[in-house]
């Protein structure tokens, strides 16, 4: 994955996480699947018969989908603000 380097994941998780080591909070994990998601989509735009594209953005989509839950059951605060600082809709 050429466009995920490590500089990358330390900015992600160092923003949306405790720290920059933080890479197990649901919230730094949240924000680094949703920028594999984004760069997931284009591609799929213009090749709409990628199959394998389309199950693995499918897959994330659905992991990602699995935190938030967990996130909302556990902490309504943390949750919401993921969602205002990711820009994602709910």
């Amino acid at each position: 994955m050429s466009y995920l380097n490590s500089e990358k994941k330390q900015e992600l998780f160092s923003t949306y996480g405790k720290s920059n080591t933080d890479t197990g909070s649901p919230e730094s994990q949240i924000a680094l699947f949703s920028y594999r998601i984004s760069n997931l989509t284009e591609p799929l735009k213009k090749n709409k018969h990628d199959y394998n594209t389309q199950r693995a953005l499918y897959k994330l989509i659905g992991k990602r989908r699995s935190l938030l839950d967990y996130l909302k059951r556990v902490d309504i605060e943390r949750y919401r603000a993921v969602i205002k600082a990711l820009n994602l809709r709910k």
